[in-house]
């Protein structure tokens, strides 16, 4: 094993480990599961600095760590798959954009870098962990709708991932400048 992919496994353990923290401090708790936290937090972060693979690897790691910190939900096979690993690992798409924050990393462009990257890649890693949950909802919880629309009532419940992206957005931000200066990607790559 090379020096980087051990300092990779070793950002992906921190992130784990950060992310249940982070996680279990809810500020909002939904009754049939999902919550309102910093959770997605570490995810992101390291999806903008490392890329979309090791991304998307410690997203659907987490959200399988997320089963054995917390008692899931789960009623079928798919759903499972659908609320744990995979809206997890879409999290991890947030490094599509990761060339660009590292660019702009480079030159201290914090403003290019988190309109560019941050901005646009919480946006996607979140939204695309809300489709996910969303799909989950309206195929396997349509009990609960209790009359309304099948799709609304999934696309509403669902919205604490919204809500959580945007603490999210708001943390990365201000966290992202601050560890590059302390610990810079560029440094890290080679």
């Amino acid at each position: 094993m090379s020096k980087r992919q051990l300092v990779v496994f070793v950002e992906i353990a921190l992130t784990l480990a950060l992310g249940v923290v982070l996680g279990s401090l809810k500020i909002w708790q939904m009754p049939q599961g999902g919550s309102i936290s910093l959770g997605m937090l570490p995810v992101l972060v390291l999806a903008l600095r490392r890329g979309p693979l090791v991304g998307v690897a410690a997203g659907a790691l987490g959200g399988l760590l997320g089963l054995i910190v917390e008692p899931p939900f789960i009623v079928h096979p798919v759903q499972f798959i659908l609320d744990y690993p995979v809206a997890f690992a879409a999290v991890g798409l947030a490094g599509l954009f990761s060339a660009s924050w590292r660019s702009s990393a480079r030159t201290q462009a914090w403003s290019r870098g988190i309109a560019l990257a941050v901005i646009p890649g919480v946006a996607t890693g979140a939204l695309l962990r809300y489709a996910a949950h969303v799909v989950s909802g309206i195929v396997y919880f349509a009990d609960y709708a209790q009359g309304q629309p099948v799709i609304l009532y999934s696309a509403i419940y669902n919205s604490y991932v919204l809500v959580s992206a945007l603490l999210c957005m708001g943390a990365a931000i201000l966290v992202l400048p601050a560890l590059e200066r302390v610990v810079p990607s560029e440094n890290e790559r080679s």
